[in-house]
């Protein structure tokens, strides 16, 4: 079976590449980035390793790449002979994936294909099979299932170029419906209703990550280790993970004892000091974590239109604007709307706050 992979990168490499070896794939991974495409040419392999006290190693073997930029007849054939397709390339990217997708799927013929975006966003394979859509209908006898991913893959350095350090624990939920063919993974859950798993883990990873990063860069640590040793970073990291919990147990079928022990996994995620990551890192993107769908604003607003306790998501939408990142251009892009607009018009154009709600975050600025 071959697998085409779109981003070859940690999460590419360290995750999906390694289930998808895993499952007895042959994967191709596509991506800009010349020098690890032609390492990945050259060695055919690269070695996996777990952060954690003696961490196992696993070697990932029968792999290539493919440069999206100036290999296009490879990438044709790529697509063509796939049986399953990947990404993990970022949300914003999926549009130009599409355009270099799309017009090859005609000529698959009949067999079944499996096409997955594997990133950090809500349905995101919707958002895909919409841009494939733009260009093509030639979907006949092709699965568009929507997914959720979970590992930790922190910025590293290894010896050698392909090699990557993840964390032991993952977490692969796929849309079992819209799955074609009978040839699943292993290592991977499948269930009727993504959603729920989606959420859960925006909000209780990605908005623990969060308050990591936007309260531990307010007391000067650097890093996500750093900042775990802290008792008051870990009881406000505390304080959010049980307000979101109110969101997840009033919305979905989670109990208060799950998501507690969910919690719990989560922060001692965090806390393992072979993931440590730069909390510079971890908050970058800030336009797009105080949007009103994202990690800390949609529990939130749901939180204070039913009347519950969400102190320390207003405290951390606080500590979110004044986050400074001078390698964040979304910390500039924020910067400069405020200043254009007011506090008060960009939370409520950007974050869809009602004036009350602004009120209390002001209280903490």
């Amino acid at each position: 079976m071959k697998a085409l992979h779109f981003g070859a990168g940690n999460i590419g490499r360290g995750f999906i590449g390694k289930i998808l070896h895993d499952n007895g794939y042959s994967v191709t991974f596509a991506d800009i980035d010349a020098e690890i495409i032609d390492a990945l040419n050259e060695d055919g392999k690269y070695t996996v390793h777990i952060a954690e006290e003696d961490g196992e190693t696993f070697e990932v073997t029968n792999v290539a790449g493919v440069n999206t930029i100036t290999d296009d007849d490879a990438l044709k054939t790529a697509i063509l002979e796939a049986d399953l397709i990947t990404t993990a390339v970022g949300v914003n990217i999926l549009p130009v994936i599409a355009k270099s997708i799309a017009p090859n799927l005609a000529g698959r013929g009949n067999s079944p294909l499996n096409i997955i975006a594997c990133e950090n966003a809500i349905l995101a394979t919707d958002t895909l099979k919409a841009e494939i859509l733009k260009h093509t209908d030639e979907l006949d006898g092709i699965g568009f299932p929507n997914s959720a991913v979970d590992r930790i893959v922190p910025i590293q350095k290894n010896d050698n170029l392909l090699d990557v350090k993840v964390e032991p624990f993952y977490e692969w939920v796929i849309e079992k419906a819209r799955w074609i063919g009978d040839a699943r993974l292993d290592g991977v859950t499948y269930v009727e209703n993504l959603i729920p798993f989606i959420e859960r883990k925006l909000f209780t990873v990605n908005t623990g990550h969060a308050a990591i990063a936007y309260y531990g860069k307010t007391l000067g640590f650097e890093t996500v280790s750093e900042a775990m040793t802290n008792e008051k970073v870990e009881a406000f990291l505390k304080d959010v993970l049980n307000e979101t919990m109110l969101y997840l147990t009033s919305n979905y079928d989670f109990t208060e004892a799950q998501q507690l022990s969910y919690i719990e996994k989560i922060i001692a995620r965090f806390k393992n000091p072979h993931l440590s990551d730069d909390l510079d890192r971890v908050g970058r993107g800030v336009m797009r974590k105080l949007s009103a769908g994202d990690r800390i604003m949609k529990p939130l607003i749901y939180l204070e239109q039913n009347n519950l306790s969400c102190n320390a998501l207003t405290e951390l939408a606080a500590y979110a604007l004044e986050f400074n990142n001078p390698d964040d251009p979304e910390v500039k892009e924020r910067d400069e709307q405020i200043a254009q607009l007011g506090m008060q018009e960009f939370l409520t154009s950007h974050s869809h706050l009602n004036d009350g709600l602004i009120q209390k975050i002001k209280e903490y600025l």
